[in-house]
């Protein structure tokens, strides 16, 4: 039986933190044994905000190295950088042309970032989710790993898909486009800044003691949790919405340590931060030791990586070829045998 697909890819701006691990990249690497998994370095998406060219090459090398250090396997998954593929920009060019201008404009986080961007905003900032979809339609995933934040985008790639594409071009016997499933993640998903218990760890905040980067030094890691937001209350708990950051850091600590949440909570019950954040520090520690020293080997071989990136780019360029083979014939573009 064919394996379903799946694609996810994490753009390769500033460095990844436990979000990105906890909430994707983990929940990845248990998908090689049940998916055929298809893992890209998002390196187009990175430009739809200024960007230094100077770093960009180095962060996206980082970040593939990064995947493969959390546990991606490329001999049983596709590791590619997009930018290297270019059936992703050919086809989110076709689909633009597809997609009406006002499904864009009431993206949520185009309006977030639109806000904070000004008289500085791009075409690409409100034509990104049209490249997203193009992203996922090009490999006719079945499934697509989400997060609370990305449902919107990939309901569009589905309306994309059926409304704009299989219903104009296709029939409903053989459609052009497979419409991608959403995959919920499962526990984790969501690990929240470290400064503010309400809001999402996120790279794009300028406050770095926000979040926990996966290559930061252990001093670095314990100095951060010491000054992580908290509250005067004694003892930790899940599911008391006055109190985000104790659920938020208990969660960590359940996560990382492997208790679960049910033995953590008990052990940390009654349990002050003084205590805790010490505990919660040499937790995230530990944790994050055997990656950053699969990082380091890695690293010092990057004729290694360029060949994993380069049989990626082969694999998923044979994959996307006919996809947009398929599209380009049935929409009228002139094709040669």
């Amino acid at each position: 039986m064919t394996k379903p697909r799946v694609l996810s890819g994490v753009q390769p701006t500033g460095s990844l933190h436990l979000g990105n691990w906890l909430g994707a990249i983990r929940n990845w690497v248990e998908l090689q044994d049940s998916h055929d998994t298809f893992f890209c370095v998002v390196d187009l998406h990175a430009i739809t905000v200024p960007h230094e060219p100077a770093l960009l090459a180095q962060q996206t090398r980082s970040t593939a190295a990064l995947y493969l250090a959390c546990g991606i396997d490329p001999q049983r998954s596709t590791v590619f950088v997009q930018s290297q593929v270019p059936a992703h920009a050919e086809l989110c060019w076709l689909l633009n042309c597809l997609t009406p201008l006002n499904w864009l404009e009431r993206m949520i986080q185009f309006k977030e970032k639109a806000l904070k961007q000004g008289d500085n905003v791009s075409v690409g900032l409100l034509d990104y989710p049209v490249l997203m979809a193009a992203d996922i339609l090009l490999y006719d995933a079945d499934q697509v790993p989400v997060g609370e934040d990305q449902k919107q985008h990939l309901e569009l790639a589905r309306d994309i898909a059926q409304q704009r594409v299989n219903s104009r071009f296709g029939s409903e016997e053989q459609p052009l486009l497979k419409v991608p499933k959403p995959l919920i993640l499962r526990d984790g998903a969501r690990v929240m800044s470290l400064t503010d218990g309400s809001a999402k760890m996120s790279k794009s905040d300028p406050n770095e003691g926000s979040r926990i980067n996966l290559l930061d030094p252990p001093e670095l890691i314990t100095k951060k949790i010491k000054r992580a937001k908290t509250d005067p209350v004694i003892g930790l708990e899940f599911d008391n919405p006055e109190r985000p950051e104790a659920a938020n850091l208990l969660g960590l600590y359940a996560l990382l340590s492997g208790k679960g949440r049910g033995e953590a909570a008990a052990e940390c019950a009654a349990m002050g931060w003084g205590t805790f954040k010490p505990l919660l520090a040499e937790t995230v520690v530990e944790a994050l030791r055997p990656v950053q020293e699969r990082y380091a080997e890695i690293s010092a071989d990057p004729a290694q990586l360029d060949l994993v990136l380069a049989q990626g780019r082969e694999r998923a360029t044979a994959v996307a070829a006919g996809t947009l083979a398929r599209l380009k014939q049935a929409m009228g573009f002139l094709t040669f045998p």
